[in-house]
């Protein structure tokens, strides 16, 4: 990537994305072969008066190696400083960029699907604990690869694949606009708005209806709905995700109820997972089917008592910059911003009311797949039953 394409990638997760303040220490966290943007970003964050940039490279390959070799009672060990310093970098309140993805999608293809659904790395239980507080200002954004490329251009050789998901995830990313600032405040303000219209309906449960999936999925008392933008406990406004097309919830994990169909593939941890099909019952899902890489998922589904419950639920336009592109990326950040999703696993706090934290999912995962598109409705209903419109063919309703 040309350096002025740097600059604005760096330019956009420090001083906007993240939004590094003066004297905060910086955490880059990244795929190895991504150390031109790592260097780009800390000497964009550096000359915005950081404190210190602490980059760290998580190697896929060594991944591939634990799965393939390691004993088989290993597999879920993280050594314990890995914890402390997440939530270390929520004591000093810093600032965490991450790029993805951090496992290329589909090094694991052909890796023992049980083994690697029991090994989380790069994930961290404890990064859920540190966003949950509100400790961190913090943001995930796409970085391109030559093997990324590779995989979702595979009609086009190594130079030219590699070319085009650049220019994709420029265009996602509104990297291609005179000023992306000013265009990404423009979106979060059209989320933020829908968001505070849903929050305001109060829906007792949202029904999601198409091709393969009919669900319910119930709401708590006090679920709100974010768009956009948060803050940090200080103050600091930061956008989780460039790019971000969706609004979300923390839906009742108890109140799910039906069967869902993935609308896109999905990968988790460097496996990808086509054709799946999820059964809900009580809450919890309790039949998870693929044509490939299924166990991958059942095995993240029963790491812990609850990771077999939802933890979010999303709901995704068609204005975005990504659905109407027509490329799969194989890549969460991406695909979820493509189309209406859930999550298995940990619920975000920040989306219900303090009466509710106490109510909402714990685990130790957060798993989102896609189960939206035009074809897919979204009704909202009341708490005396009534169904309102909320997302048809893709448009907004309310």
């Amino acid at each position: 990537m040309e350096q002025h394409a740097l600059e604005r990638f760096a330019g956009l997760a420090v001083d906007f994305s993240a939004n590094v303040q003066p004297g905060q220490i910086v955490a880059i966290e990244a795929e190895t072969g991504m150390e031109p943007i790592v260097r780009a970003v800390a000497e964009r964050a550096y000359e915005r008066g950081a404190r210190f940039v602490d980059p760290t490279y998580f190697d896929p390959y060594v991944k591939r190696a634990r799965l393939q070799h390691a004993p088989d009672d290993t597999l879920e060990f993280v050594p314990e400083w890995y914890g402390k310093r997440m939530l270390q970098l929520g004591e000093e309140h810093a600032a965490r960029i991450v790029f993805v993805p951090r496992v290329s999608p589909g090094i694991l293809n052909g890796v023992d699907p049980k083994r690697a659904g029991r090994d989380q790395l790069p994930d961290l239980e404890e990064r859920l604990e540190i966003i949950n507080k509100r400790l961190v200002n913090w943001t995930i954004m796409p970085f391109p690869t030559q093997s990324w490329a590779d995989l979702v251009y595979p009609e086009l050789d190594g130079e030219a694949a590699l070319s085009r998901l650049t220019e994709e995830l420029f265009h996602v990313c509104r990297l291609d606009e005179n000023d992306p600032v000013t265009a990404w405040r423009e979106r979060k303000e059209t989320l933020h708005s829908v968001a505070s219209r849903l929050t305001d309906r109060r829906f007792d449960a949202i029904r999601l209806d198409g091709p393969g999936t009919e669900l319910t999925v119930g709401l708590l008392p006090t679920s709100l709905w974010e768009g956009g933008s948060t803050t940090t406990v200080d103050g600091v406004e930061h956008m989780p995700n460039i790019p971000t097309e969706e609004v979300y919830t923390t839906p009742d994990p108890t109140r799910a109820e039906g069967i869902v169909r993935a609308t896109k593939p999905l990968d988790v941890g460097g496996t990808i997972i086509n054709g799946l099909e999820v059964r809900f019952e009580g809450g919890r899902a309790v039949d998870i089917q693929a044509d490939t890489g299924a166990e991958v998922l059942r095995e993240r589904a029963a790491y812990d008592a609850d990771a077999s419950r939802l933890g979010e639920l999303a709901l995704v336009d068609r204005e975005g910059r990504i659905g109407t592109l027509g490329t799969t990326f194989y890549n969460t950040l991406l695909d979820e911003n493509a189309a209406s999703h859930i999550a298995l696993g940990n619920a975000y706090e920040i989306t219900v009311g303090p009466e509710d934290v106490p109510n909402i999912n714990k685990s130790a995962i957060h798993i989102d797949f896609m189960i939206g598109g035009d074809d897919v409705q979204v009704r909202g209903i009341t708490g005396d039953g009534e169904q309102v419109p909320v997302l048809v063919n893709g448009t907004w309703q309310i």
